[in-house]
């Protein structure tokens, strides 16, 4: 089983989207097998085995999500910040300006899957292992 604290210690060592795999390592380690982060507000829940969860309330206020997703720059932003050239604040902006509400980690298939508000897949992307 695994805690909010223990997740939040692992998340702390993220400086940039080029920490994220380690950070997944990690979490695994734990016992997290996939999560689903709200883009608005920061808020996830994190699912292990067994059907064991927890749940993290937000962490900043309410981003507005834009109504028309913004397939090209979500992608550009994706991509810089991958390369360590946003800390997560910033994309977590960018992608509800790219009208990106949701994302889900899948730790066992090494995906990231991207939804809109109506929960139409914009984007899943294999994560480097």
């Amino acid at each position: 089983m695994f805690t909010i604290d223990q997740i939040q210690s692992a998340h702390s060592k993220v400086k940039s989207g080029a920490d994220f795999p380690a950070y997944l390592r990690e979490i695994e380690q734990l016992g997290v097998a996939s999560y689903t982060i709200a883009v608005r507000d920061g808020s996830a829940n994190y699912f292990g085995n067994d059907g064991f969860s927890v749940s993290a309330g937000p962490k900043y206020p309410n981003l507005e999500i834009a109504t028309v997703v913004d397939r090209d720059r979500f992608l550009s932003d994706l991509k810089a910040h991958q390369q360590g050239l946003s800390d997560y604040s910033t994309f977590c902006e960018q992608s509800a300006r790219s009208g990106v509400s949701k994302w889900t980690v899948d730790i066992e298939k090494l995906t990231c899957a991207y939804f809109d508000s109506h929960d139409r897949e914009i984007l899943i992307e294999k994560i480097p292992g």
